[in-house]
C-alpha cells in the first residue's frame, strides 16, 4: 500500500461527559479527507491512543474508516502491553482499517530481539500492513530495522527519535533487505514522525524519508497544505516564511509544557470551531495565556498561507 501526500492524524473528540464524540470525529475525518489528506491515522498519538480503552479504540477506528469511505487508507494505532496491542490490531481489522501503526510497548526497556519479537506477534495476529513506530523505548539498529522489514506485513517505518544519522544508516539497510533478489522488490515506506514534523521535513527528505505526519493539519489544514505544496514545488522562500512565521513559534510554544504536542493541537481545533473537547489526563489543556498565543499564531499562519482568518 503506497502512501502519499499529507498524513492526517485526527484528534479524538470527547463530549461534555468525557465520552468519545463519534459525530464530531466523523466530521473531522471527512473534512480532512476532503481537504486532501493522503491517509488517515486514527487512534494514534494525536488521537490520544494512550487514553482510550479497547471499546473506544474500536469505535474511533470504525468511525474514521466509515468517514474516509475508502477514499484514502485508514491506519489504526496499536501498542502498549502485547495482549492489548494484539487486541487493538485484531479489532482494527474488523472495524475497517487498512493498516496498523504499531507504537512502543510503553514503560518496558527491552533488547532489540524482544522488540522484533513484539512486532512479529502483532503481525501474526492480523494480516493488515504494519508501520512500526520508532520512538522512546522502541529503538532499532540498522540490522534490527532490516529484520523488521523482512516480516511480510511490515511495510513502513516511522521515526520519532530525530536521529538523522541513524536514519541515514537504517534506510539503506532496509532497502538492501527488501531489494527483491528473490522476486519483486517490497514497497516499503519511511516517514518522519517527530512532533511538528514540518520543521524537520527537509532533513528527513534528504536521507530518503519524504513523508511526514502533520499534526498542524488537524487545526490549520490551510497552513499545512500550503507548506506541503511549497515543498513539492521547491518554493524555498514560502517554506521559509511558513517555518519562521508559524511552525518555529509553534514549536517554542509546544515546548513550554509536556504534552502540548497534543493539547495545543486539540485547543487549536477548538479555536477553529471543532467541538473536540479537552484532553484526557494525564495530559492537561493549555493555560489561557498559551491559548492567546496560539490564537495569534493561527492568525499569522493563515495570513502567510494566503487564506485569512
Amino acid at each position: 500500500m503506497r502512501l502519499d501526500g499529507i498524513l492526517f492524524f485526527p484528534l479524538t473528540p470527547f463530549d461534555a461527559a468525557g465520552a468519545v464524540h463519534e459525530d464530531v470525529l466523523a466530521e473531522h475525518v471527512a473534512d480532512g479527507v476532503a481537504r486532501g489528506a493522503g491517509a488517515v491515522f486514527a487512534a494514534c498519538g494525536t488521537g490520544e491512543f494512550h487514553a482510550l480503552d479497547g471499546a473506544e479504540h474500536e469505535r474511533v477506528v470504525r468511525t474514521a474508516a466509515a468517514a474516509a469511505a475508502g477514499r484514502v487508507p485508514v491506519f489504526a494505532g496499536a501498542g502498549g502491553p502485547l495482549p492489548h496491542a494484539v487486541a487493538c490490531a485484531r479489532a482494527a481489522a474488523g472495524a475497517g482499517a487498512d493498516g496498523i501503526l504499531l507504537m512502543p510497548p510503553y514503560l518496558v526497556a527491552a533488547p532489540e530481539a524482544g522488540l522484533v519479537a513484539y512486532v512479529r506477534e502483532v503481525a501474526a495476529a492480523t494480516g493488515l500492513p504494519i508501520v512500526v513506530y520508532q520512538r522512546d523505548n522502541a529503538r532499532f539498529t540498522p540490522a534490527g530495522a532490516a529484520e523488521l522489514a523482512r516480516i511480510p506485513t511490515v511495510t513502513g517505518f516511522k521515526d520519532g527519535l530525530g536521529d538523522i544519522e541513524l536514519m541515514q544508516r537504517i534506510i539503506p539497510a532496509v532497502h538492501a533487505a527488501t531489494d527483491g533478489r528473490d522476486g519483486a522488490a517490497k514497497d516499503f515506506t519511511f516517514f518522519n514522525g517527530l512532533p511538528t514534523a514540518e520543521v524537520s521535513a527537509g532533513a528527513y527528505a534528504a536521507v530518503g524519508a519524504r513523508l511526514y505526519s502533520s499534526a498542524a493539519f488537524c487545526f490549520v489544514p490551510e497552513v499545512a497544505l500550503a507548506f506541503h505544496r511549497a515543498r513539492a514545488a521547491g518554493d524555498d522562500e514560502r517554506v521559509r516564511r511558513l517555518l519562521t512565521g508559524f511552525y518555529l513559534p509553534l514549536v517554542r510554544l509546544r515546548n513550554e509544557v509536556p504534552g502540548y504536542a497534543v493539547a495545543l493541537v486539540k485547543a487549536g481545533a477548538r479555536l477553529r470551531g471543532l467541538d473536540a473537547g479537552g484532553v484526557r489526563p494525564p495530559l492537561a489543556d493549555p493555560h489561557p495565556k498559551h491559548l492567546a498565543e496560539l490564537e495569534l499564531l493561527v492568525s499569522a499562519g493563515l495570513e502567510i498561507a494566503g487564506e485569512g482568518r
